[in-house]
């Protein structure tokens, strides 16, 4: 009998350790978060923790989702979060603090929470874009502001997203206010009537609006040429192709006051029973490995400045010299009563 209370006692003492280290670690994210499998495997061969990403959407049904969900989280973990929508979830109290050591190669601009219960991991230009064949085939001009857009030139060609329910969507419409103002002869709510009357189209969210209305895709059916995406969506075009292209099928606006610059986030959530593998994680987003696997999975820009982006992000992806920016105490005083309005003028 001894012999066999030794022999369980061994047993126990040689599997805890390793079930110690069994953590399961809950991501939630928007529905474009990806990522190379090796580089996800590297950390989790290092760390012991394995990572299940749950996909809720867009980054506003995701925040929303999850604010509805606060006293039992959905998970560990938010990626995803961006400065439109970064007070909401701010507000109602979603993280927890930390400052990862990381930080410190991180450019200041990026870091818009003093305490730091979000951390910066990535950032885009919400810009429009275009499908150049049908401008070329149609001998038609390529709109270089949001003006231009109003003209009966482009009349049922342009799709946007709901700023309600899409983080790109909602970076359109700041971009609208910050351009057209709400005071004045001439407001941004009269340019969104003037964008009705000239027939456009609302999605609910981008992957709609990309891929089933916009006729750039190679993916989409759609026949509308222009689009709110991001000025690094032609890169996506060109490497998903079989063969490299001459030229990009799709193209950037980034004219000035056509693009808004949106920063993504990294947060902790409250109620999480495996903080320190969230810590863990959240450094693992801003190492140079992950940093630099970002451009061809998500297609967007590392925080890292000295990341290295690939040839085909360099080729491609436009960045304009003057994005909008609105500070985000201005976004969380206005954002309800902007959505608001914006619902009363275009939807009904």
């Amino acid at each position: 009998m001894k012999h066999i209370l030794s022999l369980l006692i061994l047993l126990l003492l040689a599997v805890t350790p390793a079930a110690a280290q069994d953590t399961t670690l809950t991501v939630i994210t928007h529905d474009s978060f990806s990522y190379s499998e090796d580089v996800m495997q590297s950390f989790q061969d290092e760390t012991g923790i394995t990572v299940e990403v749950l996909r809720l959407g867009d980054a506003g049904t995701m925040i929303n989702q999850s604010i509805l969900s606060r006293k039992n989280p959905l998970g560990d973990v938010m990626y995803g979060v961006d400065n439109t929508f970064l007070s909401r979830a701010l507000n109602a109290d979603l993280f927890i603090p930390y400052e990862s050591p990381a930080l410190a190669d991180v450019p200041e601009e990026f870091i818009v929470d003093d305490e730091f219960r979000v951390t910066p991991v990535d950032y885009g230009d919400v810009c429009l874009n275009y499908d150049v064949a049908y401008f070329e085939e149609n001998d038609l001009a390529v709109p270089q502001s949001l003006a231009d857009l109003t003209d009966p030139a482009y009349e049922g060609l342009l799709v946007v997203e709901n700023p309600a329910s899409s983080s790109p969507g909602l970076a359109f419409l700041l971009t609208t206010i910050a351009v057209f103002g709400e005071e004045g002869g001439y407001t941004y709510l009269d340019y969104w009537a003037d964008l009705v009357a000239n027939d456009v189209f609302i999605s609910d969210d981008w992957s709609d609006a990309y891929y089933t209305q916009f006729s750039g895709s190679t993916d989409s059916q759609g026949t509308r040429p222009l689009v709110v995406s991001y000025a690094s969506s032609p890169p996506v075009e060109v490497y998903f192709l079989p063969e490299p292209p001459e030229a990009a099928p799709t193209g950037s606006i980034v004219a000035d006051d056509t693009c808004f610059r949106q920063i993504e986030f990294v947060g902790i959530l409250q109620g999480t029973d495996n903080e320190d593998a969230a810590r863990q994680f959240v450094n693992f987003l801003l190492s140079r490995e992950f940093q630099q696997d970002m451009p061809l999975n998500m297609f967007v820009f590392p925080v890292l400045p000295d990341a290295e982006l690939p040839e085909i992000f360099e080729e491609y992806a436009a960045v304009p010299e003057q994005a909008v920016t609105l500070d985000i105490d201005e976004i969380d005083t206005n954002r309800e009563r902007w959505i608001l309005e914006w619902t009363e003028t275009v939807l009904r």
